[in-house]
This record gives structure tokens, sequence and C-alpha cells, in this order.
């Protein structure tokens, strides 16, 4: 799920700057958000970064092992924003419901998410976006077994969660009309009334 809310682009280094190997890392992430996985490559980067690819080969030794990197970065710090913010809450209901909003307004990463989903058959994005999957719905799993449902309701329920987020994203992708933000609100509003068990 996504509104309107768009994350800016990390700022890039300054110009003449000797890039991290993070620094590279998250430039790929900025490239496949905008043009896909296809599109990272190591001279364009170096462009757009504004420094000599001898600087990349300092890190890498290859485009594989950039990509690899950039992979793991996104879901490290995905997983440090989105389901880190709400690990605090308490009561599992309200911990399910911030998890909603949070991922209901986090845009970039849906977009990274949508574009790796396009990618599937590459050998370095397949095992990463399987990694992912299963810990979000080993997450929501457990946060509807604390809120009250057995295990196979659990399941089952934690599987349309996810279904409804990537259907949503799908639908984004087929340029449907976004939603204006009240509509989208009650959207979300909708979902988590229809998802979270009641007490």
């Amino acid at each position: 799920m996504t509104g309107a809310t768009i994350v800016p682009v990390a700022k890039a280094p300054e110009r003449g700057a000797r890039l991290s190997a993070e620094d590279w890392a998250q430039g790929a992430l900025d490239v496949i958000a905008e043009q896909g996985v296809a599109a990272v490559a190591v001279e364009p980067l170096a462009r757009r970064l504004g420094v000599t690819k001898g600087s990349f080969y300092w890190h890498f030794p290859s485009r594989d092992a950039l990509l690899q990197a950039a992979l793991e970065r996104w879901e490290r710090v995905e997983q440090e924003q989105v389901f880190g913010s709400v690990e605090a809450v308490p009561e599992p209901r309200e911990r399910l419901r911030a998890l909603f909003q949070v991922v209901a307004h986090e845009a970039r990463s849906h977009i990274i998410y949508c574009e790796l989903l396009k990618a599937l058959d590459h050998p370095t994005v397949k095992p990463v976006i399987e990694r992912v999957s299963g810990r979000r719905l080993d997450y929501l799993t457990a946060s509807l077994r604390q809120a009250g449902l057995g295990r196979v309701e659990a399941q089952h329920r934690a599987r349309l969660a996810y279904a409804a987020y990537v259907g949503f994203l799908q639908l984004n992708q087929l340029h449907q009309p976004r939603m204006q933000h009240d509509e989208f609100e009650d959207y979300v509003g909708h979902v988590m009334a229809t998802l979270i068990p009641a007490p």
C-alpha cells in the first residue's frame, strides 16, 4: 500500500569526494528505483556519482557484487526503518496498526520492491525477495497470533495481508487512477479493520 508521500532520494556525495561502498550501493538503489535492475551499470553510475570507474573497483570486483551490496542495504535499511519503528509497541493489535500505517506511507521502498519483482529471474534478486517476503510473512503471522488468532488462521490472514500489499503495488504499476489522499486513508483504515482481529 502506498499513498502520495514520496521519500526523497538519498543525497549524493559531494563531487570529488571519495566514495564508500555504501555510497555506491545507495547509488545503485537510486538507479533501481528510477530505471530498474537492468539499468545498474558501472560506467553510467560512476558518471552519476561524479567519479571514475577506478573508485568502483576499489570496493567491488564486479557489477553483480555491487548489486548484491545494494540489495543487502535495501533489505537491512527497510528492516530497521519499517519493522524496527514498530517493535516498541507492546500491544499486538496496536503494533499491527502502526505497521500498516508505516508501510502505507513508505513510498520509496515500494518502488524498489516493485522493480525487484520485475527482475525475479535474476539470480541475485530472487533470494533477497524470498528472504524479505518470508520475514514479512513470519512477522505478520507472529503478530496475528499474539493478537489472539490460532496458528492456521494467523497464517491465512498474514498471506491475505501480504497479497493485499503486493496487489495494491501491482495496481499502481498498471497506472490505475491514483487515489486522492482522503480516499487512500479510508482504504488503509478499511484494510486495518478487515485484517486486524478485533479485541
